[in-house]
């Protein structure tokens, strides 16, 4: 249940940021301008503070090789599905859509990963202090 809020609070970050409806930072901060700079600037450092959260926990748990497998499988997953004909790949909405799907999967799970590991192998991951 954990990993779903997780990735959930991925995707939004994602969906957030960009998505194809007229409804996300980069449109609204792009059409608005100038006239709303403050709230432009802060919701966009918020937003990076999302990103550096989400990135570097996922870049400490499974690396970048780590990220590059997962979004591999989601790559074959789709791979699969577009070849048994259950989904297509005509929409650019849905290429979006499906693209971050796939990017908030992979920093769902670098962020979930170090429970998983401790559940799974019994081992803790700590980060190094220097005292």
């Amino acid at each position: 249940m954990l990993f779903l809020a997780r990735w959930v609070m991925a995707f939004l970050l994602l969906a957030l940021t960009f998505n194809p409806t007229p409804w996300n930072y980069i449109t609204w901060a792009r059409t608005d301008g100038g006239a709303q700079l403050p709230l432009i600037l802060l919701l966009g450092l918020l937003l990076l503070v999302g990103y550096i959260i989400y990135l570097r926990a996922t870049l400490r748990s499974i690396g970048a090789l780590g990220m590059g497998l997962v979004l591999a499988i989601v790559a074959a997953l789709i791979w699969v599905l577009v070849d048994y004909g259950l989904l297509s790949l005509d929409n650019p909405g849905v290429n979006t859509w499906l693209a971050i799907v796939a990017l908030s999967f992979v920093l769902g799970i670098g962020l979930s990963w170090s429970h998983v590991r401790r559940r799974l192998a019994g081992q803790a991951d700590v980060d190094d202090v220097d005292e």
